[in-house]
């Protein structure tokens, strides 16, 4: 049945600090002490998030109550994205639990941020929280912010734009102007540090905060935001939804491999979405849907056996497996050849192939996993043309490869500078020549990653479930920017460089693929 919805509005939610969150409260008009779906989101509560989160779930039986986070939409505090989430969240938990309407269980839903703010409380919540929905998210984002060790530049800027933006005077279209705003700083030339005063016209705390943390996960300021060493001790049973392009993929399949190897049996669905795709809502809500239903009103009629749903790319077909990674799955070497070539046979002897990477002219990017950009797969035929990227190919296949799992290169590297990024990308090339990108990785060296010549290089890409047609190629890309996806390196192991113009050291790049140094993209064949 279809229950009628009552809404309560603006309810205080006082918090140990002295600071007071605002909550609506939807009510299934006659379901009494109905189980409870809390969403704790930044981005506001009303329009549409009521609309498809609110009302969606208590038309269906549930109680939803969704709170602002701090520091937004009439919540009180200052917004410190990612830092008040732990303390925030359980205090909202001991409020809920006081009310006179809670029947003793309760879920946890939301995608993104939303998904965040499920890990920050879930291991210490308690027995009444009997499930959780988190789509396109991780329990911690810090990997996303320094992938493979270098500054995701667009997707941070262009978050902090947005949540500025929501709480000032962009207001509903900040979705819309974040990413033009975002452009507009990345082709300025200023310095790192100072692109927010472009995007947004005044410092953003945050952005500057992890511009000044960088990767290293053992300083204080990420001991209170990273929450991936507490997942194996979630119980409540999670359904996870996430999509081969989207920008916290690697890490939200982490959280998968943890719970499974605690013992729980997490369910996974991967379709071929990107972060912002409108696409994956529907799936959302039914997948978390069919999820509460039967852990918090004992329906198990919507489950699905067996629990690991993938989107096989290039086949468009969806498979049903019992697990991540798939049974049958093995790592196959596709080594690089001489003359630009790419097989699994072993490499044949030769010299290394060269390139040189400016800073000044940073190698761009076509695409991508970005977190506010359509990074649905795009043809990087005018990015295969530069002379800063080589690009290997094999033969017109003769079957069909399919590869379902995780993807790493094995590069064996030479730099002038030991300062320098490797970037892999591996595309599908159609009979009619369209270079379609499949995944991509980057790693960001530095001189503690030794100093041989060359250096043996591991680089993890994007997980895959796709489908290389009979009569297509597989090709793999090796360049040393990906700009502004990654910020550029500058090859002095800077990140802010004040003068654009001066400091900055080219890289003088070689590639070895021979039999002594057998460079090569391992993909997850499955047969």
């Amino acid at each position: 049945m279809a229950y009628r919805v009552r809404v309560h509005r603006d309810l205080p939610v006082p918090m140990p600090d002295g600071v007071v969150l605002l909550a609506d409260r939807y009510e299934p008009v006659g379901a009494g002490r109905a189980p409870v779906v809390l969403i704790r989101s930044p981005y506001g509560r009303r329009g549409a998030f009521g609309w498809a989160y609110g009302r969606g779930f208590a038309r269906h039986g549930f109680q939803v109550v969704l709170q602002s986070c701090r520091g937004g939409f009439g919540s009180g505090g200052r917004l410190d994205p990612l830092g008040d989430e732990h303390d925030d969240g359980l205090a909202t938990l001991e409020w809920m639990r006081g009310q006179s309407w809670y029947g003793g269980a309760f879920a946890m839903h939301g995608p993104s941020y939303l998904g965040y703010t499920q890990w920050a409380v879930a291991p210490w919540a308690g027995p009444d929280l009997r499930a959780m929905a988190v789509q396109i998210s991780a329990s911690q984002f810090r990997d996303a912010a320094y992938v493979g060790g270098a500054f995701a530049l667009e997707s941070t800027l262009s978050w902090t734009t947005l949540t500025d933006g929501l709480a000032g005077r962009f207001g509903a279209a900040a979705p819309l102007t974040a990413p033009r705003m975002t452009r507009r700083a990345v082709l300025s030339g200023r310095p790192v540090a100072e692109l927010d005063l472009v995007a947004a016209g005044k410092p953003l705390p945050f952005f500057r905060d992890l511009v000044a943390h960088h990767a290293d996960p053992a300083t204080p300021y990420w001991g209170k935001r990273d929450f991936s060493a507490a997942v194996a001790e979630v119980e409540a049973p999670v359904s996870m939804l996430g999509g081969w392009y989207d920008v916290f993929l690697p890490w939200q399949l982490k959280d998968y491999l943890t719970l499974r190897r605690a013992g729980r049996r997490p369910r996974l669905t991967i379709g071929p979405w990107y972060h912002v795709d409108v696409r994956h809502g529907r799936h959302s809500f039914a997948d978390a849907l069919t999820w509460f239903r039967a852990h918090l009103l004992g329906d198990p009629s919507g489950l699905r056996e067996p629990p690991v749903r993938l989107h096989v790319t290039g086949a468009g077909e969806w498979r049903d497996y019992p697990d991540w990674p798939v049974p049958g799955m093995r790592a196959e070497r596709w080594h690089l050849q001489p003359g630009f070539g790419l097989s699994a046979a072993p490499p044949e002897p030769a010299g290394p192939d060269r390139y040189r990477y400016h800073p000044a002219h940073p190698t761009p990017v076509i695409g991508g996993p970005a977190l506010l950009s359509a990074s649905r797969p795009r043809d990087q035929r005018r990015l295969e043309a530069r002379r800063d990227v080589l690009v290997y190919s094999s033969e017109p296949l003769r079957a069909e490869v399919e590869a379902i799992g995780p993807v790493s290169a094995q590069l064996y590297v030479g730099s002038s500078t030991p300062y320098v990024d490797v970037v892999v990308r591996v595309c599908d090339v159609h009979p009619d020549g369209r270079s379609m990108n499949v995944c991509e990785g980057v790693r960001r060296l530095s001189p503690a990653d030794g100093s041989g010549h060359p250096r043996r290089v591991e680089v993890e890409l994007w997980p895959i479930g796709h489908r290389f047609g009979r009569g297509h190629r597989i090709r793999v890309h090796v360049a040393s920017g990906a700009y502004p996806t990654i910020a550029r390196n500058f090859g002095t192991g800077g990140l802010m460089e004040a003068d654009m113009g001066a400091g900055m050291v080219p890289a003088d790049v070689e590639v070895f693929h021979s039999p002594a140094h057998p460079s090569a993209i391992v993909l997850p064949r499955v047969a």
